[in-house]
């Protein structure tokens, strides 16, 4: 059974040890210092270490005098079982997590090792930055973002709420999954669309710089994500290899369809095809949650140009502000060929008109 949208109860006084510097470790360490929880960190490499004891995310582990109340396993995921192992050997009284993306495979390794599951939580923050290392890190990076928490049916009750309350501290979202629910929930919700958005970028090797420079919104867009780090990710998909693949199968039949009506676009029932397959989008893409996981909610969008210089959008927004409207969303485009740029914004619907008029009374230059 899943448990959705809730808060961790309680709060953590530490102190915590945080095993692993990158972004997602020393965030944890400054989020928690930031609640004046003392955190200790440890890292492989002293560089990514001593730039994060620099940051202010934690002192070093070295001068841990006291019985640690949580450690934070913030290693790659090829490496987090022995981690924890390790980590549940070191520190006999304290609480265990780890934070790696896939949650099946290191609760099985565990088991399989005879480990006492008893102090452990695997737990899975959704949350990072296509930047990496400590120096990427930034305390607010959990805020309102979703934080899975993954309980084994040896999990104590401690374990358990220690868990919660570090995701809640930090200002995650807490959801509650057995291992294989999360992980198959992953491989649709993020797996996927990274896999999608590499393929997809991998096509514009080699391509004409001239044909890239019709690029807009959408290309970008859907290919933001291709810029992945390619070594943690080979990580995360041999870690959920089994879930991604029945995925894959489903999106190759899918493939297959399109490509054998696209062979013959003009044969009987190959345009209602077609219809059908974007129309089949329009209503998986609907039922995506809306602002702060609320239920999916329809938008209107309106686009204004801008002059290309300095303070142009901060005065846009400003002046959005002045006439009450609340924004949902804001994209940014530039037109090719002209010193201006488009703002994209969308609003709900029952604000849209009086936003342009609004807006184009003030000088605006709105288009619909």
């Amino acid at each position: 059974m899943s448990a959705f949208g809730t808060h961790g109860r309680g709060h953590l006084d530490g102190p915590v040890v945080v095993l692993g510097t990158g972004l997602l470790g020393a965030s944890i360490g400054l989020g928690l210092r930031g609640r004046g929880v003392p955190v200790f960190l440890s890292d492989p490499s002293p560089t990514n270490q001593a730039v994060a004891v620099d940051i202010g995310a934690g002192r070093p582990v070295a001068e841990l005098e006291e019985v640690p109340q949580l450690v934070v396993v913030a290693a790659p995921p090829d490496v987090t079982a022995d981690v924890v192992q390790q980590a549940l050997t070191d520190y006999p009284s304290a609480v265990v997590v780890d934070i790696a993306s896939v949650k099946a495979t290191i609760q099985a390794q565990l088991r399989e090792r005879g480990v006492d599951l008893s102090r452990y939580v695997g737990t899975h923050p959704m949350a990072g930055r296509e930047k990496s290392g400590p120096v990427a890190a930034r305390g607010e990076l959990f805020t309102s973002m979703p934080w899975v928490v993954c309980p084994s049916d040896e999990t104590g009750a401690n374990a358990l709420q220690t868990a919660r309350s570090l995701a809640g501290d930090l200002g995650g979202i807490v959801s509650q999954f057995t291992a294989d629910e999360h992980d198959e929930a992953v491989a649709l919700v993020s797996h996927l669309p990274q896999i999608m958005s590499s393929l997809l970028a991998s096509r514009l090797q080699g391509t004409p710089l001239h044909a890239l420079s019709l690029a807009g919104n959408g290309l970008r867009d859907t290919t933001r994500i291709a810029a992945s780090d390619p070594t943690l990710w080979v990580q995360i998909l041999g870690g959920n290899a089994e879930k991604v693949v029945s995925i894959l199968h489903g999106v190759r039949e899918d493939l297959n369809r399109l490509i054998g009506t696209l062979e013959e676009p003009m044969a009987p029932g190959a345009r209602l095809d077609l219809a059908q397959l974007i129309s089949e989008g329009n209503a998986g893409q609907a039922r995506i949650p809306g602002k702060h996981g609320g239920p999916p909610q329809a938008y209107s969008w309106l686009t204004i140009l801008v002059d290309d210089k300095p303070g142009q959008i901060a005065h846009l927004l400003t002046e959005i502000g002045e006439i009450g409207v609340n924004l949902e969303d804001l994209r940014l485009d530039h037109s090719s060929g002209q010193n201006v740029g488009m703002v994209e914004l969308s609003v709900l619907p029952s604000k849209h008109d009086l936003l342009v008029e609004a807006l184009t009374d003030r000088g605006w230059r709105v288009l619909q």
